[in-house]
């Protein structure tokens, strides 16, 4: 065939299109659609070329992406002259990896598809990339249409602006660049059209969009996916989703970048913000509008976006990320640069780490016949190489005690009362929830459940009650007031709404309720403006009496009895006492310190751990105090028993055994680990008792 002498028009006529699209096409900035290819080449009088198929699609529909590039489509800027210098709801949120894997896991957790009983897989890869690696990537990414508006985002002196030039230093001058891949498996990944409403739509084109159709879901306000690009010291995020329901029968490596900068003028053209990685679009009014492609196997290879397998979910690759919690650790000067050792791999994977095992525990635990709804795990990579090999989190590891409660419930093995070490009580609380938006029916009491259990020294600040709803995401950790003394350290978990059983009373109903009472953080169950629209604007002091209930019932389970305090197994015998006289000064009596909090625990060696909080007299001079430990035994003097350990933790020194309290100290805590060898008595026979005594010498 020769090639045909057509114009812009002419050819737009022929195919159907308009001649911004034609344009688009011939100035380089767009290139036709697949669909279209044919007709472009028929009039242009060009050879045909044969269509590969892409395994992923359906039989006989032809793979549409592999031959077209993606390119970027900046947002024009608006007409009215209007500026955005940031995604506003990045700023709900800090940049820091705990609140990244709270919400980024919370969202995976809410996602995971319903058709089986498999638990969702949430996996973090953390991987520095450096020289060739680096140069590939971003190669891969058309670093060389990004660079112009980078510089002119970096240029604007506000908070994004700064962001975006740190990264840049980063990445130019130091030749390094951090990602972070957060991959979900047997979740329903990015399904519906790219601009109507659907899944898709609602994380790639939108703010404020929920999206969540599960009425247990974490997630309410639509702020959780803006995490990921805070994460981004460049704005930049990637995406590869395999499909639970195909869309134009395709359900593998759908692929998109979103870009979020501020507004900016490249080239003599002003851009409003966001921009696109994707296919040109040829049926938008816009012949620069890009949209989802379904990429080749060696494109997502060079964008790192690869996934095991072919369960369905999203892979989010965050470019350029970061820590805020990393960088304080590194020594982060105050014009935001660090030293050589900023955003360490070792320190983000084991924040990553810890921040699973605190918020998801609950949702790692199994029961007998029951599974897990989250499996979670996190490994590190350096140019392609695994540096710290996969972790995965273990929640019998991060929170033993409370992990133990909820398999326990899930087993059906709770008792009443606890009258043997590791067992799990379990009581019911009220919690009478109030009608919605005037609906009858819509109010009545429902029951929550409450787990009690022995605490270990694993599971962190003892005496707590974590409280949770359907997802099992801890929402708060709150301490247990007013306990008595000789109290035995314990865990306690409030399962309230879908959590405490599909056949608790008014379980959606309260699931409703403590949704609309959790802000953006979903970090507590609160007043918002949410419930007192949708409810009243007294319905929070439902909230308030269920906790008043919660810490009663506490109460009832971990109380002693004065009669069986003698044979506790794990108790303070006695929480204060203070030995030796007053000593007189020329302003008054001044009163030893004393102790003025003491939590103790016995551990599997069977020595006592103490850690006690002292309550020092404001003076001039210092105080020298000696801790001792005693066993209090059913009858005669009680023994003196040595430390194995004494630590010093806060506002005091350990001199020769002597605790020296500073002038001016108020409040000081030492820790303390008794010598088995010199237990005359096994410490499950006998109680406790700590005293602070003065040191020879009295104040130093």
């Amino acid at each position: 065939m020769h090639d045909i002498e057509i114009d812009e028009g002419q050819l737009a006529v022929r195919l159907g299109a308009t001649r911004a699209v034609v344009e688009a096409w011939l100035g380089g900035r767009s290139v036709p659609h697949p669909e279209l290819l044919a007709g472009v080449r028929e009039a242009l009088g060009l050879p045909q070329e044969e269509t590969s198929r892409d395994p992923g699609a359906s039989p006989g529909r032809p793979n549409q992406e592999v031959k077209t590039p993606a390119v970027w489509y900046h947002r024009p800027g608006h007409d009215d002259g209007g500026r955005e210098f940031g995604n506003a709801a990045a700023f709900a949120f800090e940049a820091d990896l705990e609140v990244l894997a709270r919400e980024a896991t919370q969202n995976s957790l809410d996602e995971r598809d319903k058709r089986n009983d498999r638990p969702v897989r949430v996996c973090y890869t953390l991987h520095e990339l450096t020289g060739d690696h680096l140069a590939r990537f971003r190669t891969a990414i058309r670093w060389h249409d990004l660079h112009p508006h980078y510089e002119a985002a970096a240029a604007q002196d506000q908070k994004v602006g700064r962001v975006i030039s740190a990264g840049l230093r980063e990445m130019l001058e130091r030749d390094r660049l951090v990602l972070l891949r957060v991959d979900d498996y047997n979740a329903n990944g990015l399904t519906g059209d790219d601009y109507e409403d659907g899944r898709f739509a609602a994380v790639v084109r939108r703010q404020l969009d929920s999206r969540k159709s599960d009425a247990a879901a974490g997630g309410s306000y639509g702020l959780g996916k803006a995490t990921l690009w805070a994460t981004s010291r460049l704005g930049l995020v990637l995406m590869n989703s395999t499909l639970s329901e195909p869309h134009h029968g395709h359900t593998r490596r759908r692929l998109i970048g979103r870009l979020d900068l501020p507004w900016r003028e490249v080239d003599g053209r002003r851009f409003a913000g966001p921009a696109w990685l994707g296919q040109p679009d040829v049926e938008a009014d816009n012949g620069e509008v890009v949209r989802s492609w379904w990429a080749d196997q060696e494109t997502v290879e060079s964008l790192h976006l690869t996934r095991e397998g072919d369960d369905p979910g999203t892979s989010f690759l965050i470019v350029g990320a970061h820590d805020v919690a990393s960088l304080a650790g590194a020594g982060q000067d105050q014009d935001g640069d660090a030293g050589d050792d900023e955003d360490s791999l070792e320190r983000m994977h084991q924040r990553l780490v810890g921040a699973l095992g605190r918020n998801f525990w609950a949702a790692m635990t199994a029961g007998d016949g029951r599974r897990s709804l989250l499996e979670a795990s996190v490994r590190t990579l350096r140019n392609g190489v695994e540096c710290i090999a996969e972790e995965r989190v273990d929640p019998d590891v991060h929170q033993p005690a409370r992990s133990r409660a909820l398999r326990a419930f899930l087993s059906g093995t709770t008792v009443n009362r606890l009258t043997e070490p590791a067992q799990v009580a379990l009581v019911y609380v009220p919690l009478k929830v109030p009608e919605k938006d005037g609906l009858a029916g819509s109010a009545g009491e429902h029951r929550a459940v409450l787990l009690v259990t022995d605490a270990t020294d694993a599971d962190g600040p003892i005496n707590r009650v974590t409280q949770m709803r359907g997802n099992r995401m801890t929402v708060k950790t709150s301490w247990v007031p007013r306990l008595p003394v000789g109290t035995n350290p314990f865990q306690a978990v409030l399962l309230a709404g879908r959590a405490a059983g599909a056949d608790a009373p008014f379980a959606a109903e309260a699931e409703d309720f403590l949704r609309f009472s959790e802000p953006p953080e979903h970090n507590k169950w609160s007043q918002t403006e949410e419930l007192r629209m949708r409810y009243s604007p007294s319905a929070h002091r439902r909230i308030q009496a269920l906790t008043s209930e919660t810490n009663r019932a506490v109460h009832e389970l971990v109380a002693i009895p004065a009669e069986k305090k003698a044979r506790g197994t794990s108790r303070v015998s006695k929480r204060l006492k203070i030995s030796g006289r007053a000593t007189t000064k020329a302003r008054g009596v001044m009163t030893p310190p004393k102790l003025n909090e003491l939590q103790a625990v016995v551990d599997s060696s069977g020595a006592w751990q103490v850690t006690a909080e002292v309550k020092v007299t404001y003076g001039e001079e210092p105080w020298r105090m000696s801790p001792v430990a005693k066993l209090e035994v059913r009858s005669g003097t009680r023994p003196v028993v040595k430390w194995a350990e004494l630590v010093a933790v806060s506002n005091c020194e350990l001199v020769d055994g002597v605790l020296c309290f500073a002038p001016g100290t108020r409040r000081a805590v030492f820790r303390g680990v008794t010598d088995v060898a010199t237990h005359p008595v096994r410490a499950g026979l006998t109680g406790l008792v700590v005293e602070l005594q003065e040191s020879k010498g009295g104040v130093a």
